[in-house]
C-alpha cells in the first residue's frame, strides 16, 4: 500500500512537469509562468514554500514539546502574519511595480529600483550562500519517518526525491511547479487533519489529551501546574520570537515575494490572500496543535539521546499502514514543494543576477534558460551532497543552519523590499545597511554567539531581532543619508498613479 501510493505520486509529479513543458520556452514562462497564474495556484504555490518537513517534523516537534499546547500561536501567526498581512500588504504593490521595473527576481528589483548593479549583485550573493544550506534542511525531516515506515536507506530517499524533483521543474518550469504544489498542498490539507484524528484519538479524545497534557509537569522548564495546558506556555517571549522568525520571515524570503510576481490580476490576489490564509491556518495550525501534545509521548521519547526530531515520528509510530503511508507522502509533499521553490529561485537569480548581469550581459533568452535548468540541477545536487553528509556523519550544523538562513534572509530584504514598495524616500545605502547587519549579524550569531546578549544567543530570537531592527534601520539610514533623484523615484512610483478602466460593481460612477 504504502510503496504503491509513493509510485502513484511520484507518476503524477513527473507528468505534470513534462506536461507543462511546453509552457516553458523561454525565461519570463519558465521563472514566472508568463505572469498569468491563477489565485488557486498562486495561493497554494505560497502555501506550500512557507511549510516544509521542517516545520512538520522540526519545528512542530521541538516548540510543541517546549511551550506545549500554546505553540499553536506559531501556526496562527504564520496565518495572519506571514500569510494574510503579507498578502495584502505586499501582494499588490509587489505585482504592479515588479512588472513596471520588469524584473523576475528579488535582486533584480533592488537592482532597477535603486539603480544600483551592487546592490543587485550583493543580494544575488546573500541569497546564493543562505538557500543552500536551508534547501539541505528540507532532507532532515524524512530521514526518522522513511527509517519507521520503510526498510530502506534514507540515502536512497534523499536520491530519489532530488532527481524526481529536478525531472518536474527543469522541464516544466514555474508553471509546472505551480500544478504540483496545488496538488502537494491539497495532500497537505487533507493528511495534517488525518492525523490529528488518528493521534488524538490514540489518546482518548481531544479532552482526554488536553487533561492528559495539563497532569504533565516537568520542573527544569516549570513549577506551574498545567504549564503545558495552558494559554501563553512556560516561555511566552522566546514563544513571540518564533512567531516573528516564522511569520514576519516571510515577507523578506525571496522564494515567497516572487510568488506574488507571477499572479495574473487583481482578482486573483484578493481570492489567492483569502485561500492562502486558509491554507496556513490547517497546515501550519495544524502541524503546532500535534505538536503540542508530543509531551503525551514522553515515556517513548529520549529527548537527550533522539533530539527534537524525534518527537513528531515517535508521536505517528502506532498510526495504521495507510495512515503512515500519508503521513510519508504529506511531508514528502512538503518538501518536495519547498525544495522546488528554493533551487527555482537560486537557479533564476544566479543566472539573470549574476552570471549575466555580470560577466555575459548579452546572453539571449535561449542560453539564460538553458543555464537556470543546469543550475538547478547544480542546487539540488549540492544540497542533497550536504544532506547526505549531514545524515552519514550525524553532523547537525546544516538543521541549526536552517533557522539561520531564514533570519539572514529576511533581516537583509524584509525592511529594504517592504519600504521600497511604498516609500519614495527609501535610500540605496540604507539597503546596504540593512543587508550587511542582517547577513552579519546572523553569522555572528553561528560562530560566535558569546559575544551577543544571553538572550539572542538562538537563531530564533537573533533572527527575529535582525528582522525587526531591519525595520528601523532602514527609515534611519534613510533619512540621514542623501535623497534619492526626485525624477527617477516619481517614474519607478508612476505604475501605481495609471489610471485603470474598472467594472461599476468595483467603483461608482460620476
Amino acid at each position: 500500500m504504502k510503496l504503491a501510493l509513493l509510485i502513484l505520486y511520484f507518476g503524477v509529479m513527473i507528468g505534470i512537469g513534462l506536461y507543462c513543458r511546453k509552457h516553458a520556452t523561454d525565461v519570463n514562462s519558465f521563472v514566472l509562468g508568463g505572469r498569468s497564474v491563477g489565485p488557486w495556484l498562486t495561493a497554494f504555490a505560497y502555501g506550500t514554500s512557507y511549510f516544509s518537513a521542517v516545520v512538520f517534523v522540526g519545528y512542530a516537534g521541538q516548540f510543541g514539546w517546549k511551550y506545549g499546547i500554546a505553540a499553536t500561536w506559531a501556526g496562527i501567526g504564520n496565518a495572519i502574519i506571514g500569510s494574510l498581512m503579507a498578502w495584502v500588504i505586499l501582494g499588490r504593490r509587489t505585482r504592479i511595480m515588479t512588472q513596471h521595473l520588469d524584473s523576475a527576481t528579488m535582486p533584480e528589483f533592488f537592482g532597477r529600483r535603486f539603480n544600483s548593479n551592487s546592490l543587485k549583485v550583493i543580494s544575488s550573493v546573500i541569497i546564493f550562500i543562505f538557500l543552500i544550506p536551508y534547501t539541505a534542511s528540507l532532507y532532515n525531516g524524512l530521514s526518522r519517518l522513511f527509517g519507521m515506515a520503510f526498510s530502506i536507506d534514507y540515502s536512497v530517499c534523499i536520491i530519489l526525491m532530488a532527481v524526481l524533483t529536478a525531472i518536474y521543474v527543469i522541464a516544466g518550469g514555474y508553471m509546472a511547479t505551480a500544478i504540483n504544489d496545488f496538488i502537494q498542498g491539497m495532500i497537505m490539507l487533507v493528511g495534517i487533519v488525518a492525523v490529528i484524528a488518528a493521534v488524538i484519538g490514540s489518546k482518548g479524545g481531544l479532552i482526554e489529551a488536553m487533561n492528559g497534557l495539563a497532569a504533565v509537569q516537568d520542573e527544569t522548564v516549570s513549577t506551574t501546574p498545567g504549564i503545558f495546558n495552558s494559554f501563553l506556555g512556560p516561555d511566552p517571549l522566546n514563544l513571540l520570537f518564533v512567531v516573528i522568525l516564522t511569520s514576519l520571515g516571510t515577507w523578506g524570503l525571496p522564494q515567497m515575494v516572487q510568488k506574488f510576481y507571477a499572479i495574473k490580476d487583481e482578482g486573483s490576489i484578493k481570492k489567492g490572500t483569502v485561500i492562502s490564509t486558509v491554507f496556513a491556518l490547517v497546515v501550519a495550525g495544524g502541524c503546532y496543535f500535534l505538536g503540542g501534545f508530543g509531551r503525551l509521548f514522553s515515556d517513548q521519547i529520549d529527548i537527550a539521546k533522539n533530539g527534537f526530531d524525534s518527537v513528531i515520528p515517535t508521536m505517528l509510530q502506532g498510526l495504521s499502514p495507510f495512515m503512515l503511508a500519508l503521513v510519508v507522502i504529506l511531508v514528502l509533499s512538503a518538501s518536495m514543494s519547498t525544495l522546488s521553490s528554493l533551487v527555482m529561485t537560486s537557479s533564476s537569480t544566479l543566472t539573470i543576477d549574476f552570471i549575466k548581469g555580470q560577466f555575459a550581459k548579452d546572453m539571449d533568452d535561449r542560453k539564460q534558460l538553458l543555464l537556470i535548468r543546469i543550475l538547478i540541477v547544480v542546487f539540488i545536487a549540492i544540497s542533497s551532497t550536504l544532506a547526505l553528509i549531514q545524515y552519514k556523519s550525524k553532523v547537525t550544523f546544516i538543521a541549526q543552519l536552517m533557522g539561520i538562513s531564514w533570519g539572514a534572509l529576511a533581516g537583509s530584504f524584509l525592511a529594504p523590499f517592504l519600504y521600497s514598495l511604498y516609500w519614495k524616500r527609501t535610500t540605496k545605502l540604507s539597503c546596504w545597511v540593512c543587508f550587511l547587519f542582517g547577513s552579519i549579524l546572523m553569522v555572528v550569531d553561528m560562530f560566535v554567539p558569546t559575544i551577543l546578549p544571553a538572550w539572542m544567543r538562538s537563531p530564533i530570537a537573533c533572527g527575529a531581532m535582525a528582522m525587526l531592527l531591519g525595520l528601523i534601520i532602514v527609515p534611519v539610514v534613510s533619512l540621514l543619508s542623501k535623497a534619492p533623484d526626485r525624477m527617477f523615484v516619481d517614474d519607478c512610483f508612476a505604475c501605481y498613479d495609471k489610471p485603470t478602466v474598472v467594472e461599476q460593481k468595483t467603483a461608482l460612477g460620476r
